[in-house]
């Protein structure tokens, strides 16, 4: 592992409200947005952002420079994508040829935000907004919230406008990956009652940063997570309970600092 880790600070109760707050949407409207995206998460395991990197941006921004010799990074066409961890082995070889256009090609964090649109979502640089995905999950979730509303999209989620906002956010090939349908069926999932718990998903993350592996970073405390909370307590030599709470909190952000 090489570069682009920073605090990876989970999605705070603060930050998530704030958002809401701003938009002036649900809950269910935003989960919806974010499960489509990039399964509510913003950072893998290993505590870099999730990313994903769009190598047909990257032959544009270098005019076509390397793609004979890097067809799997720069190309006209769409694809090559590995997923996960395995995308940063394609971002760090097209950063090696020209590393601003690499940043640029790839979209990063929960709401997986392209790096060209640094500056609508109030970045002078990519180099500056690649930091802020790094520190925490708040920051990513804000510049979601700023792009939304340049693209007014947040009027289009108000109204539960699934195709309007799978066109603006996904592009014109959304019909072709049923961005639409996608949105929508999350966000019935969501008003059917199924919600999250802001500080266990923050439990969750950590619990994940430190491999416990609570098996999902959902804000849903299920048996997993119930077991994952224990074995840390266990370890850590606190009260041994299910609990998430201010404590436990605390004892893991002191464990992922460390």
């Amino acid at each position: 592992m090489t570069g682009f880790v920073g605090a990876a600070a989970p999605l705070t109760r603060q930050g998530f409200r704030a958002v809401l707050d701003d938009l002036g949407i649900g809950t269910a409207e935003l989960l919806a947005l974010l499960t489509v995206e990039s399964g509510r998460v913003g950072f893998l395991s290993d505590r870099r952002p999730v990313v994903l990197f769009e190598r047909h941006h990257f032959h544009k921004f270098t005019k076509g420079r390397f793609t004979d010799a890097n067809p799997d990074i720069s190309n006209p066409r769409t694809g090559g994508y590995k997923g996960g961890r395995n995308e940063y082995s394609r971002i760090e070889k097209a950063a090696g040829l020209e590393r601003n256009a690499a940043l640029k090609s790839a979209s990063w964090g929960v709401g997986q935000i392209m790096g060209f649109n640094h500056k609508m979502v109030g970045f002078e640089d990519v180099e500056s907004m690649v930091a802020a995905m790094q520190e925490s999950e708040d920051q990513q979730l804000l510049a979601v919230s700023r792009f939304l509303k340049a693209n007014r999209l947040d009027r289009a989620l108000r109204k539960h406008d699934w195709v309007a906002v799978a066109r603006a956010y996904n592009g014109r090939a959304y019909a072709k990956h049923k961005y639409d349908v996608r949105l929508a069926a999350a966000y019935q999932m969501f008003t059917a009652g199924l919600t999250q718990d802001v500080e266990v998903r923050r439990a969750q993350l950590l619990l994940t940063y430190l491999g416990y592996a609570p098996r999902g970073v959902d804000g849903l405390h299920g048996k997993f997570s119930r077991s994952a909370v224990v074995k840390f307590r266990q370890d850590n030599g606190m009260t041994v309970t299910e609990r998430v709470d201010k404590a436990l909190i605390a004892a893991l952000m002191a464990k992922v600092q460390a």
